[in-house]
């Protein structure tokens, strides 16, 4: 209000010089007339001052309001001053609140779940990049389309409208390649959120899981019937010697093969639930080696013919040794296993031209069709059932060897061909590999 007074006495002081001059204008018989010619003069001097103020102020507020408001003196400086200040202080706001809105869709966007704003209307308002993925839309064309016209899975429709999100629904991506969890939550007026979550993973985990107790049981509940009727059948009929003998060979490898699998079982729940090995741990290759052909030996009773390194490989590996030696043991057992007589089995080491370490084992048994080696390394699954139990395999040996590879940081590399035989390599970073390699010569271990 500091413009009023200085206002009100200008104006004071115009009306009294303005009244003043009319009363010394000559040729007027009235005085009082010329007072008011005077008076009315000095009104339209204010009034004209003030109508272009207003109009400087006016033509101002119709443009962009960038520039400076203009700086008169008096109730229009005021005002214009005002004014400006108001419409700063609006933009600033507006600029706090866009980058707050920016900041909070950025955290939505990093959002581990797809989340999807819909109006009262079920139209979309702003889906994140998750969401778009796992629903097919498109974040910026399909705005203010109806979600149901775009999304048109019969759960997801009937549950939308239904109302009911007490529970979220399961249901497949467009695609058919994901199973997802969505979720919808009411907010605001008549507005929706809907949360979706890729469950593909958790719903295999659960599924492998579901498989994995039916075939622990299964595979326990053979020798399980076996050794029952075998006891019934000692219990409940008179035996020869002979058939006594038989009876508890036939128990006894039973057991054996309950035992394995228990060892194998155990053997994979410590290889998922302990640390990887340390990188600084070396095992000398070369015993190592040599207990698993002593080993293979034993197993092939002089029915193949073995070859291994000779002299002893003086390599080393950084890891823990009982894991080691159980994949190398697994794979060259598994060789021996399903190679028929007569056949061969071969060990070897390299050092590749990148420093990686690898061990080969090479076989000339009956192969593997293609379209089961991708499966191979899955827990119980075996090529053939029935040959698998007659060697007294369990299905879970590569499954282990699979994991000791991932833990010293290597991999497993099978290749195969029906009628060709198979080779299984293991391969070691060149980080986990020291010492040079000596030369690899052949030991032939022909039967005897």
């Amino acid at each position: 209000m500091t413009w009023l007074l200085p206002r009100l006495v200008a104006v004071l002081i115009a009306t009294v010089l303005g009244g003043v001059a009319g009363l010394m204008i000559p040729g007027h018989s009235v005085p009082l007339f010329g007072a008011l010619l005077g008076f009315a003069f000095a009104l339209g001097v204010i009034g004209v001052r003030d109508t272009l103020n207003g109009y400087r102020l006016i033509t101002w507020l119709r443009g962009s309001q960038e520039t400076q408001a203009p700086r008169d003196a008096g109730l229009w400086g005021e005002l214009g001053y005002r004014i400006e200040r108001s419409i700063r202080q609006r933009e600033q706001s507006a600029v706090a609140e866009r980058v707050r809105l920016t900041q909070f869709l950025s955290a939505i966007e990093a959002s581990p779940n797809g989340v999807m704003l819909l109006d009262a209307g079920d139209q979309i308002d702003w889906c994140n990049s998750l969401a778009a993925d796992h629903f097919g839309l498109d974040p910026q064309r399909d705005r203010r389309q109806r979600v149901t016209n775009l999304v048109r899975a019969p759960a997801f429709v009937a549950y939308l409208q239904g109302g009911r999100f007490d529970e979220p629904i399961r249901m497949p991506d467009p695609r058919g390649r994901r199973t997802l969890s969505v979720l919808v939550r009411g907010y605001g007026e008549g507005l929706r959120i809907v949360l979706s979550q890729d469950i593909t993973e958790r719903e295999n985990s659960d599924a492998m899981r579901r498989d994995f107790v039916a075939n622990v049981s299964h595979e326990i509940r053979t020798p399980l019937t076996v050794l029952a009727g075998f006891i019934e059948t000692m219990t409940n009929l008179p035996l020869t010697e002979v058939e006594r003998k038989r009876v508890l060979v036939l128990m006894t490898q039973q057991a054996d093969r309950m035992g394995t699998l228990v060892s194998d079982l155990l053997t994979l729940a410590q290889l998922e639930g302990s640390p990887r090995p340390h990188a600084d741990r070396w095992v000398a290759l070369g015993p190592l080696l040599a207990q698993v052909a002593a080993d293979a030996a034993v197993l092939s009773a002089g029915r193949h013919t073995l070859k291994f390194p000779t002299p002893p490989v003086e390599a080393q590996i950084a890891g823990a040794q009982t894991e080691l030696l159980s994949a190398i043991t697994n794979l060259v057992n598994n060789a021996v296993r399903y190679t028929p007589e007569g056949g061969r089995v071969e060990l070897s080491w390299r050092v590749l031209a990148d420093g990686s370490g690898e061990i080969a084992v090479i076989d000339t048994g009956l192969g593997i069709a293609r379209e089961h080696i991708p499966r191979l390394t899955e827990r119980f699954y075996r090529v053939d059932g029935s040959r698998s139990r007659d060697t007294g395999g369990t299905g879970l040996g590569l499954s282990i060897v699979k994991h000791v590879a991932q833990r010293h940081g290597g991999e497993l590399h099978i290749q195969s061909e029906v009628g060709q035989g198979s080779t299984f390599r293991l391969v070691f970073p060149a980080a986990r590999v020291r010492a040079a390699v000596a030369p690899v010569a052949a030991l032939t271990m022909a039967a005897n």
